[in-house]
């Protein structure tokens, strides 16, 4: 699109929100059931588009991306009648009489830049906390994925107007052009080089931000885990979308005195999760495209490989790969690998293991394999990180209960169910003065007694 047709976009929906149409919940209801309707109905097109894209499944693109959409859109249908309501809170004396109460109002004009490692799910999970909220939304997909976003765009044009929901596609040139737009929010899901861009942008006309990026979440393994466990939990996590996920596992941190049984288990789970030769398991995906491909093979160094490092060039495949005897000054450790690469590094305490990550970025995710309650708590508490499971990987961010988000250099604010309804809402704190009385303490002249009655009150 070019600069004239994305303004126009941007002034119509503008115009549009500013009609109040958007706010009535019976509207927010409509336009999420149509979305649901519509997502519903085209789940072999969403997932064909997933295959083509990532090699994705359909089991997996199911469970990582259309119900996990669907889900949300249940989650606000059946609570946004009560997010919506003013709710009401306790008036200090000295304001007597008055009813005091937050009044939740949308934003405006919201703009949601996704990325292409869950292309569908990342961007119609906070498009529907935007519509819910009573917001107008302009989507850009990622130009990585583009059969994922051009089923976006066939069913959110099939569903709402362009003056509600407007999709854009296309690459730099249209994300230059929508950050030169005056958004009154922007959501961003991607790295963090083109977050801090987003964040620069947004500040020419002060707009809130909210940033899910990434970094190096790691995943701690001390000597009183289950073995077997960890190693089936983690291959799970790390190794899924070929460990194109913000959360993944992106390093194991173990204990050096089960190091080398926990590889063992890890090589196993590898084998019985994807077979012998995964790079033929037509449920294992690809990478993206060949620039990351050839990224993430820079990163592997052959002589630490104990499992896997094979790749197939004209599938974009790269087998499921384990390092060991990895150093935290090593390649593979200086950036966020975000594909199926697997370093063990070890530790000898825990208080090590606390003084390690806090040196380092802030992670995404943080995972923690133990028997001990108090490691547990204790690295819960003294490490910093967006979100993460202790005994588990990944499943923290499809909990609708909770928000999820980042923290840092991992990012800014939080979405997923009550959270994405807050981030994408205003609100509005309002006292309703009565006429009938009117205390004088506040007025001048100021008055001894009048004093007296400030400090009863006011202490």
């Amino acid at each position: 699109m070019t600069e004239q047709e994305i303004n126009a976009i941007v002034a119509a929906q503008r115009k549009y929100f500013q009609t109040g149409a958007t706010l009535p919940v019976s509207f927010r209801i409509d336009a999420l059931r149509r979305l649901y309707d519509a997502v519903s109905g085209s789940e072999k097109e969403i997932h064909d588009a997933l295959r083509k894209d990532l090699g994705k499944s359909g089991f997996e693109s199911y469970m990582c991306e259309t119900g996990l959409v669907l889900e949300e859109i249940s989650y606000m249908l059946k609570h946004v009648r009560r997010f919506a309501g003013e709710k009401r809170v306790r008036t200090p004396l000295s304001q007597f009489h008055s009813r005091s109460y937050k009044k939740p109002s949308p934003y405006g004009v919201t703009l949601i830049m996704s990325p292409w490692n869950y292309p569908f799910m990342l961007t119609l999970s906070p498009l529907v906390d935007a519509l819910a909220a009573g917001n107008t939304a302009v989507v850009k997909p990622s130009a990585y994925s583009p059969w994922t976003s051009e089923v976006i765009r066939q069913i959110l044009t099939k569903c709402f107007e362009p003056q509600y929901v407007s999709v854009v596609t296309g690459g730099r040139a249209e994300n230059t052009c929508l950050l030169h737009e005056h958004f009154d929010y922007i959501f961003f899901t991607g790295s963090q080089s083109v977050g801090k861009e987003v964040m620069r942008s947004a500040s020419d006309h002060l707009t809130p931000v909210t940033l899910e990026l990434g970094g190096k979440s790691p995943c701690i393994v001390d000597q009183t885990a289950n073995i077997k466990l960890a190693a089936r939990r983690i291959v799970f996590g790390k190794y899924l979308n070929c460990g194109q996920t913000c959360v993944a596992p992106d390093y194991i941190y173990c204990h050096r005195s089960i190091r080398d049984r926990l590889i063992r288990e890890i090589q196993k789970q590898i084998r019985r999760q994807f077979g012998k030769k995964p790079l033929d398991n037509k449920n294992y995906g690809k990478i993206i495209n060949e620039k990351h491909f050839d990224r993430i093979l820079g990163l592997i160094d052959k002589e630490k490989v104990v499992f896997g490092g094979n790749s197939d060039r004209d599938a974009l495949r790269i087998e499921p790969t384990v390092m060991d005897n990895v150093t935290f000054s090593d390649a593979v450790m200086q950036e966020e690998i975000f594909g199926p690469v697997m370093p063990v590094l070890t530790f000898d305490s825990l208080d090590e293991v606390i003084r390690n990550i806090n040196a380092m970025p802030h992670p995404l995710a943080l995972y923690l394999f133990t028997s001990s309650k108090t490691a547990a708590k204790k690295v819960a508490a003294r490490c910093g990180f967006g979100g993460g499971c202790i005994n588990d990987t990944i499943i923290h961010l499809a909990t609708t209960e909770m928000g999820f988000g980042g923290f840092g250099e991992s990012g800014m604010g939080s979405y997923h169910g009550k959270t994405g309804f807050d981030t994408f809402t205003h609100y509005k704190s309002i006292v309703d003065k009565k006429t009938w009385l009117d205390l004088p303490m506040r007025y001048q002249p100021y008055r001894k007694m009048h004093g007296k009655m400030v400090r009863f009150f006011l202490k």
